[in-house]
């Protein structure tokens, strides 16, 4: 995507200049012309070199930078002076060099908007259009609180997401892990011992099956290791083809115990995204391009493109999404109260407050249903193994003790 710097007249007859990223001068032209402004001259800028920065800014410290710049603004500071302060005084050095880049950029003519739009890994484009709605509002200083508000509830779940999915995976590769020791190491010390009081023929049953489940392990190992390497590439590559994720995504929607959960975390961001952006004046259509890519599930992304088409043709919100059968009827019969009272936007922040609440109450529901059903499993295997080892002990002792 190239620069292009333009010179504009608005209706009242004032010269704007500034400088768009587009692809081409007729995209140039059809956005001056959607701000009311009248093209005059538009050249193509030579090329700069653009910083690719954008990791190791902490989602805290873009919240702190969001809220220190509305207070500026609001506060009546310009804005290049608050770029300059907070790019000289941060302790993130390659948050500094970010907002210098972008100061630069607006001091060139640009917009504020479109300096952050330079550096995608850290402003996603729901920030970018956010900022360019308050732009154009003229309530930057709302609206970067509202960002603050939003990054610090997307961060809260993320966390609960991490903590639906990361904990009974955890749990599994510890149980794993366990089982592999004993195979490995345990189990083939005890076959030595019992070798010694008289081999294994006399040993109980389930002991034999424990021992001939440990050799096979230990004797098949390359192929198990290869196998498992297998399978893992085999459900990544399935997982990276359109239809293998849309099926990933769509069982984790369905699937017992952890379906439900993330379902209602999809509802929470939806709702929240989109909220945040109509009340900020994106128009619908905008907004749900936005959240569509923010989306983070493959069904509820088609869901919403779906939704998207259908407005275009005139319908209601409400009606294509109740079609999808992706969201819960109570959740699209709110937005169709909020779509008929004119109150969208309040509606939906509403429905994302419940969700939210819903999701702590889900994960730690879920993680007390999984933590003692994980640990009956994990001790079920380590039980069974222990008595397999410890039976012959026994009739060892009995016999000693008999002689």
């Amino acid at each position: 995507m190239a620069e292009w710097v333009y010179e504009a007249r608005t209706r009242a007859g004032e010269v704007q200049t500034g400088v768009i990223e587009a692809d081409t001068k007729e995209a140039v032209q059809s956005r001056l012309r959607a701000r009311q402004l009248n093209p005059v001259k538009i050249k193509k800028k030579g090329r700069q070199l653009k910083l690719a920065l954008g990791t190791g800014v902490t989602p805290k410290e873009l919240v702190v930078f969001t809220r220190q710049f509305a207070t500026m603004i609001d506060a009546g500071l310009p804005l290049v002076q608050c770029l300059d302060i907070l790019s000289s005084r941060g302790e993130n050095k390659s948050l500094n060099a970010i907002l210098k880049d972008v100061k630069e950029h607006v001091e060139q003519g640009g917009t504020f908007s479109e300096g952050l739009a330079r550096h995608p890994k850290l402003f996603d484009e729901l920030f970018v259009n956010l900022v360019r709605a308050g732009e154009m509002g003229g309530i930057l200083d709302t609206i970067l609180n509202r960002l603050a508000g939003y990054i610090e509830k997307r961060v809260k779940l993320q966390r609960q997401v991490r903590g639906a999915m990361v904990y009974p995976i955890a749990i599994f590769l510890v149980a794993v892990i366990v089982v592999v020791v004993m195979l490995a190491w345990v189990i083939p010390s005890f076959k030595g011992m019992f070798a010694e009081f008289g081999g294994e023929e006399s040993l109980p049953a389930l002991t034999q099956l424990v021992i001939a489940a440990s050799e096979g392990f230990l004797s098949n190992i390359v192929w198990i290791v290869l196998a498992t390497a297998g399978l893992v590439f085999g459900i990544g590559w399935i997982y990276r083809q359109p239809a293998g994720k849309h099926f990933f995504h769509r069982t984790l929607l369905v699937v017992p115990i952890l379906g439900p959960v993330m379902r209602k975390i999809s509802v929470a961001r939806f709702t929240r995204t989109l909220g945040t952006l109509l009340s900020a004046g994106v128009p619908i259509l905008d907004a749900l391009d936005v959240v569509k890519k923010s989306a983070g599930n493959v069904v509820v992304e088609a869901a919403i493109e779906q939704t998207s088409n259908k407005i275009r043709e005139g319908r209601t919100m409400a009606e294509p999404l109740m079609e999808t059968n992706v969201f819960p009827p109570m959740v699209v019969q709110m937005i169709g109260v909020g779509e008929q009272t004119g109150a969208l936007d309040t509606m939906l922040n509403k429905i994302a407050d419940f969700y939210e609440d819903e999701v702590d109450i889900a994960v730690a529901a879920l993680t007390s249903l999984l933590e003692p059903l994980m640990m009956v499993f994990i001790g079920g295997i380590v039980g069974v193994i222990l008595i397999a080892m410890y039976l012959p002990i026994f009739s060892i002792a009995g016999k000693v003790k008999a002689e």
